[in-house]
C-alpha cells in the first residue's frame, strides 16, 4: 500500500503553446489540480519552490488556499530551501496553513538546489555565520524551526503587554500541534538522509541525488532509504518514519500522451554536474503502456523502499491534462504494483 500524490514545480512561460502564462495562472491552476487530484482518490498535492524564477516561489497562501477547498489530500512542498527562511516567521505561517487545512500539512524542507541568481539568500537577508557555509547556515535555520515547532515557551513576556498573557515564558502562535512530526528533509546525500533521520524527520529523496557509487539510479537512491532507515531506527525514535521518491511517470493511454511523452528520450539515467565539486545522477522517465510501465516499475528499488510515491507533473499542459495523467496511474497502474 502506498501514498500516491503529485509534485509541481509551478512553471509559466508568456509561451502562446504554454497552458500558464503568468503567475495568477499557475497560482490557480495549483487549487484547481489540487481539488482535482482529491476527487479522483490521490493523496497528496506537493508543489516545488523556487526564487527568482517564474515557478511557484510564497508556498504558504498556496498551501493555505488549497487546504480551504479541499478536506481530505495531504498538502505539501518538496522543498523549501532553508538558506532563504526566517525560521520564526516560518513556524508562524507553517502553523497558520496547517490549522487551516485540518493539519494535512507535509512540509518539506531541505537545503536548496542550486538557483537563478548568485548567491540569492545574501538578498533576502541571509548570510552564514563564521566558520558556516550556505549548507550549514540551511541545517540551522532547520533546527531552529524544529525546536521552535515543539510548542514550547521560550520568550520572556512583557511585564505590561498590550494584552493579558498566559503564565510562563511565550510561544510562537499560531501552534499546530503534531506539525513537527510532519517536517520532510530532502536529501541529496546518505550523509544528510542519516542527519534528517536522527532529527526525527521524514525523508524525501527526488528524482537526482549525488552519485556515491556510480550505481544506477534507483539503486543508490534505494540504498540512500535503507541508511536512513537504519539511522532512525539506531535513533530510538518513536513513530514510523515516512518516505517518499518523485518519479516522472505517464501511462501512454491515448494519442495525446503518445504524442507528449511517447518519443521520450529521458528513459536512462544521466550524470552531471551542480557545481564545480558535486557529481549527480539524474533519474529516468517512464512513459510507456501500462503493462509495460509496470513491469519497469517493479524493476525500481527505491519505488519498493518508499511509502509515499511524488508523482512530478507537466503543469504548463493544463489541469484537465494533469488530471488525466493521474488518474491514469490511479486506475491502470497503482493496482497492479499493490499500492491500491
Amino acid at each position: 500500500m502506498k501514498k500516491i500524490g503529485f509534485l509541481s514545480f509551478g512553471h509559466w512561460t508568456p509561451s502562446p503553446q504554454s497552458g500558464t502564462r503568468t503567475a495568477a495562472d499557475t497560482l490557480l491552476q495549483s487549487i484547481d489540480l489540487a481539488v482535482a487530484a482529491e476527487e479522483l482518490g490521490a493523496d497528496g498535492a506537493y508543489f516545488r519552490v523556487h526564487h527568482f524564477a517564474r515557478q511557484l516561489s510564497s508556498p504558504f497562501p498556496l498551501l493555505a488556499a488549497i487546504g480551504a477547498k479541499t478536506k481530505r489530500i495531504e498538502i505539501g512542498t518538496g522543498v523549501i530551501d532553508m538558506r532563504y527562511e526566517n525560521p520564526m516567521y516560518m513556524a508562524e505561517d507553517a502553523g497558520a496553513a496547517d490549522l487551516i487545512s485540518g493539519r494535512r500539512l507535509q512540509l518539506g524542507i531541505s537545503r536548496g538546489s542550486p538557483e537563478q541568481v548568485i548567491d540569492g539568500w545574501r538578498h533576502f537577508g541571509y548570510a552564514p555565520q563564521e566558520g558556516e557555509n550556505e549548507s550549514d547556515m540551511a541545517r540551522r535555520h532547520t533546527e531552529v524551526l524544529l525546536d521552535v515547532l515543539r510548542g514550547e515557551g521560550f520568550a520572556k513576556p512583557n511585564p505590561q503587554p498590550m494584552f493579558p498573557n498566559p503564565p510562563g515564558l511565550l510561544r510562537l502562535e499560531p501552534h499546530s500541534e503534531g506539525l513537527r512530526e510532519r517536517i520532510w528533509w530532502g536529501a541529496g546525500s546518505n550523509a544528510t538522509a542519516v542527519w534528517a533521520a536522527k532529527l526525527g524527520m521524514n525523508l524525501q529523496s527526488s528524482t537526482l541525488k549525488d552519485d556515491e557509487t556510480g550505481e544506477p539510479f534507483h539503486i543508490q537512491q534505494a540504498k540512500q532509504i535503507r541508511a536512513y532507515r537504519q539511522a532512525w531506527a539506531e535513533a530510538g525514535h518513536a513513530r514510523q518514519p515516512r518516505v517518499s521518491v518523485s518519479r516522472s511517470i505517464f501511462a501512454l493511454m491515448d494519442d495525446r500522451d503518445r504524442m507528449y511523452f511517447g518519443s521520450s528520450r529521458n528513459d536512462s539515467d544521466s550524470v552531471g554536474f551542480l557545481d564545480e565539486k558535486t557529481r549527480a545522477i539524474f533519474g529516468r522517465s517512464y512513459a510507456a503502456e501500462p503493462e509495460k510501465l509496470i513491469a519497469q516499475l517493479k524493476q525500481d528499488e527505491a519505488i519498493a523502499e518508499a511509502d509515499t510515491l511524488l508523482l512530478t507533473v507537466p503543469n504548463q499542459l493544463g489541469v484537465d491534462y494533469n488530471a488525466h495523467v493521474i488518474e491514469s496511474i490511479l486506475k491502470h497502474v497503482a493496482p497492479e504494483m499493490g499500492w491500491r
